[in-house]
């Protein structure tokens, strides 16, 4: 079943799934499909108040209504993690709607079309290192001041590339391993505030943003292939699996 589906657990596990994040507030970027809107809908079932953040606002609108039919609570907002004032109005709704913020998952994200990287519009390399690596940091800049006073989380969505590239998304995988660095030097200079970072690399998955990573509405049985290939679990990550994790 869909993590937004009420027959998807039994009863017992509902319960058990909601006690752990009552009260909490939880804001996720990029929350309107793929891995944001599967850790949206995790965190709310499990009774997490959620701000789902996502440039594109119908997107956004349509999780938190599901969320909302499943009995989550959940609040929409247009955000462009890449613009300070956007980042902090989502921060502050966070605030002013539920009282405070507990977790923060930075998980928007941009990709250019896969090519090689001397082929890159500067334009293009401009965006995805905006979204993907400043977008991060202007996250943490307005939710640190929030947190510090009680404690907090903080997960940055990076990639498996950060750590094993891939070619034709070169440019794409050093906004990530920025991602990683951002994240190892924050967990080390915010632990002494109760704010703990960590980092989430996925592997591939069959996404709107894979998707238009290669340039289509669908994920062409070749590439589909290729990526599997490389994979130890020999399929694509889930959506679910990034929100397990």
């Amino acid at each position: 079943g869909t993590l937004s589906s009420k027959s998807s657990k039994s009863s017992a596990e509902r319960q058990i799934a909601v006690e752990r994040f009552i009260g909490k507030t939880v804001v996720v970027t990029g929350a309107g499909s793929g891995f944001g809107e599967a850790i949206a809908k995790r965190f709310a079932r499990e009774g997490a108040s959620v701000i789902v953040a996502d440039i594109d606002l119908v997107r956004a609108e349509r999780v938190a209504a599901e969320i909302a039919a499943d009995d989550g609570k959940a609040r929409s907002v247009r955000t462009d993690v890449a613009n300070a004032e956007s980042v902090r109005a989502m921060i502050d709704l966070a605030v002013s709607t539920y009282g405070g913020l507990d977790v923060l998952v930075n998980n928007a994200g941009f990709t250019h079309r896969s090519g090689p990287a001397w082929e890159l519009d500067e334009a293009e390399y401009d965006r995805v290192f905006a979204t993907n690596t400043k977008g991060v940091w202007l996250g943490v800049k307005y939710a640190v001041p929030v947190m510090r006073a009680k404690g907090g989380v903080i997960v940055n969505t990076a990639s498996i590339g950060a750590v094993a590239p891939r070619p034709g998304v070169t440019v794409y995988n050093a906004t990530k391993g920025a991602v990683v660095t951002l994240t190892r030097g924050l967990a080390v200079e915010l632990a002494r505030f109760n704010i703990r970072v960590n980092a989430v690399n996925p592997v591939a998955a069959d996404t709107p943003f894979m998707r238009g990573a290669l340039g289509g509405d669908h994920l062409p049985d070749e590439n589909r292939a290729a990526l599997i290939a490389g994979i130890p679990l020999r399929r694509l990550t889930e959506p679910a699996d990034v929100a397990a994790a």
